[in-house]
């Protein structure tokens, strides 16, 4: 399909094909590279990343513990709606970056997140 998709725009106007870092793209790659001298396979620099983060995630026990914690605090405040009003009043508007399904870096924005507004959100548990 790839192949299909460099005939179709033409070799000429293909320099570098940045996909997944599935095997199965990381081979497509490959193979390509090989057909077409001139095309350069990368893999996904947010991909990467991605993975670093989930090996993170996985193996280092104080962020899996920490990152737990966060999504507990966050699906807590966000299932709600009373405490989400007040997070709102003491962020000032400004919403919590919440975890997505498959992005393991959403975690770590999410911890990010819930330490700018530490102050904030210490304010709004103790408050009356």
């Amino acid at each position: 399909m790839l192949d299909e998709v460099v005939d179709r725009v033409g070799e000429e106007n293909v320099v570098q094909l940045v996909t997944d870092n599935a095997a199965n793209y990381k081979l497509a790659g490959e193979m390509l590279m090989q057909k077409r001298k001139c095309l350069f396979w990368t893999p996904c620099a947010t991909h990467c990343l991605d993975l670093t983060l989930e090996d993170f995630e996985k193996k280092i026990k104080d962020h899996k513990y920490t990152i737990a914690k966060g999504k507990k605090i966050t699906t807590y405040i966000y299932s709600r709606a009373m405490l989400l009003n007040w997070l709102r009043d003491f962020t000032k508007g400004r919403e919590l970056i919440r975890p997505a399904v498959a992005r393991f870096a959403t975690s770590y924005l999410t911890l990010s997140c819930l330490n700018e507004f530490k102050g904030e959100l210490m304010t709004m548990f103790s408050s009356e």
